[in-house]
Order: C-alpha cells, then structure tokens, then sequence
C-alpha cells in the first residue's frame, strides 16, 4: 500500500496561514494558548504605548494565539509564571 498523496511541508503552512482568520487565530488552543517573543524596547513600545522605556533593552512579550498582547516583562522566567498562573500553555516563536 502507498501513500497517494503528497504534501510539500512549505506550501502546506503558507496554505494554512492563509486560511486561518483572525477570529480563527482567536480561537486557537480554545484561549489556552500563549506565546512567548523577545523584543526590543522599541518595538515593546508600540505595543504597549503606556510604557516608558528606555532604548535597547531586551524584553518579553506574552500573546494571546491570536497576537493579543496579555503581559510585558523584562524575564522570560516570570512572561511563563504568569502563563502558568493563568493556565496558559506557552510557545516560544523566534
């Protein structure tokens, strides 16, 4: 017996990608999912416009599947305590 299809791992993610809105992005994991990003104050800034921060500090960020910020820290330890206290399952993305 053989497989008859075949599915090429790039096409198949950008393929995904595109298919998933944002309300499906939402509803990922069934709000159980999180991830994790590192970033610079800069970009942090824009995110989070009520912070005052100073330039070049390397910070994170805890999203929401759907890219919703939830929390800025500047310890990756305490972006997945809070993660763990809120019964969040955490990726990272690089």
């Amino acid at each position: 017996m053989t497989n008859e299809f075949h599915i090429d791992p790039a096409s198949a993610g950008s393929a995904l990608a595109g298919a998933l809105t944002a309300e499906d992005f939402a509803n990922l994991g069934g709000g159980h999912i999180a991830y994790l990003r590192t970033i610079r104050s800069e970009e942090a800034a824009e995110l989070f416009p009520q912070a005052h921060l100073s330039p070049g500090l390397v910070l994170f960020t805890l999203h929401a599947a759907d890219g919703t910020p939830i929390m800025l820290t500047d310890s990756r330890e305490a972006a997945i305590a809070n993660a763990m206290q809120n019964e969040l399952v955490t990726l990272s993305v690089h």
